[in-house]
This record gives C-alpha cells, sequence and structure tokens, in this order.
C-alpha cells in the first residue's frame, strides 16, 4: 500500500503535538546504542529502543500501513557509518487498548536479529517506581523546534519528572487527563524537550527504558503543557507476553 506525502508529513509532524529534542546537546557518537530510527523512503518518522535483536519499542501512534526500514547503530541518518544495521519491520503490535492518547506503546518485529556491537545494544526493561523530580533522558533525531529542521545527528537532553499532581495543573485548562500509565518531564530550561519525529523514542531513567516519548503541546518543550510518556512499567507483562508469542510463531 503507498504512503501518501500527506499523511508521511502527518506523521512526521505529530510530536510537536507530541515529539524531537529542542535545545537539547549532540550524543557522545553511539554513546546511546540502543536508539532506532524509524523511516519511510528515507525520512525518519519515529524513534523508538532495540529490546531484544529483532524487536523495537515505539509509540503506537507511530503505526502507517507500511512496513518501516528500521536504523540502529547510528549517529547521524545521513552519513555512510560502518556501525549502522538496516532492518525492515515485519509486524507492527500497538497494545489492543490504545486509544489515541493512552496505552500509547507499540512494538515493532524485524525481518532479521542485529548483531550486538559497541554500537549497537539492547536497552533493559524493568519495574520501575518513578519519584516526582527523577534525572532521566530522553533521546532522538526529530526536529530541533522550527518543525522544518530534522537534527544531523542524535540529540539528547535531561529531563526531570513530574508528579501526576503537578502535570495535571499545568495541563488542566487544556481539559487532559495524565493517568499512571503516563509520566511527565521537563527540561532544565522553558522549551527545551522533545519535538517532531522523536514520537517513540525512550524516556531512560536509572540506565532502563522509563517510558515511550508520546506527546506534548503546540509548542515543542512548554513548561505550560509538560511533554508526556508512556510509562513502560505497567505494560512489562504484555510486552514479556508478545516477546514470548513470537518465538513460538
Amino acid at each position: 500500500m503507498a504512503l501518501s506525502s500527506a499523511l508521511l508529513l502527518l506523521l512526521v509532524l505529530h510530536g510537536a503535538d507530541g515529539s524531537h529534542i529542542v535545545r537539547g546537546r549532540d550524543s557522545a557518537p553511539h554513546s546511546r546504542p540502543y536508539m532506532a530510527s524509524l523511516q519511510v523512503r528515507g525520512r525518519l518518522v519515529c524513534g523508538g529502543a532495540l529490546i531484544r535483536e529483532d524487536f523495537v519499542l515505539t509509540a503506537a501512534h507511530c503505526q502507517i500501513p507500511v512496513p518501516f526500514t528500521v536504523i540502529v547503530g547510528a549517529d547521524t541518518l545521513s552519513g555512510n557509518e560502518s556501525t549502522k544495521q538496516e532492518f525492515r519491520s515485519i509486524r507492527s503490535i500497538p497494545h489492543p487498548r490504545y486509544d489515541g492518547d493512552r496505552n500509547d506503546i507499540m512494538l515493532l518485529q524485524l525481518n532479521g536479529s542485529a548483531q550486538l556491537t559497541e554500537a549497537v545494544q539492547l536497552i533493559p526493561l524493568r519495574r520501575q517506581r518513578l519519584r516526582p523530580s527523577s534525572a532521566c533522558l530522553t533521546a532522538g533525531w526529530g526536529d530541533v523546534g522550527d518543525n522544518r529542521t530534522i537534527a544531523t545527528r542524535l540529540q539528547e537532553v535531561n529531563v526531570t519528572t513530574l508528579s501526576q499532581k503537578a502535570c495535571l495543573r499545568r495541563w488542566k485548562l487544556r481539559k487532559f487527563t495524565i493517568d499512571r500509565t503516563m509520566v511527565c518531564g521537563v527540561g532544565a530550561e522553558n522549551f527545551q524537550g522533545f519535538c517532531s519525529g522523536d514520537s517513540g523514542g525512550p524516556l531512560v531513567c536509572a540506565g532502563a527504558a522509563a517510558g515511550v516519548v508520546s506527546f506534548s503541546g503546540r509548542r515543542c518543550g512548554d513548561a505550560r503543557t509538560p511533554d508526556v510518556y508512556t510509562r513502560v512499567s505497567p505494560f512489562i507483562e504484555w510486552i514479556a507476553e508478545m516477546l514470548n508469542s513470537s518465538r513460538a510463531d
């Protein structure tokens, strides 16, 4: 099935209500070896994280009707790096209760298994009780804040988590509900966070995937509408079930 340019553009821009790293910094080359780039026709659509050699964790809102090209082991998306490994997604598994906001989590099965190297590694999944003011990090190749410019190198930014109450207080005038499957985060400065193209990328806390980039407000990194991530912990059993069932296929 062909993917129209309009649909592709809509997906790329979802994160502005949703997902690139704004006012972040260049990641040290290959220092985030779990990062995956999800592309269509050579264009970045979403991010993700390698959780098994043949599976990537991303956001359900990233689902499209054609296979992704999945790149791991990359620092830049345009450079011809010897560390890059390229795959095709053969199966998308969005959470069955994804409703457009909640349960925004998805697994992508690849058409092969990544070779683990210094530049390609798995990110751990474990139950985490994220407390307010937890120090975390998110990364991606998305828009740098003007909805036109994709990052040339992997970007990252420090993220501090908020309590559910504090997040709800900031979002309340926008008639939005933050539930237990979500966690909010802000950068150290205003207008610092994720933006278009970073959807599906990981929120990394204590060295493990604690969240998945989901959505934010109209302006990237605006602390008045904190960035929202899907928490990984409530979905650990579902992820394990999907991974185990794939071995039996």
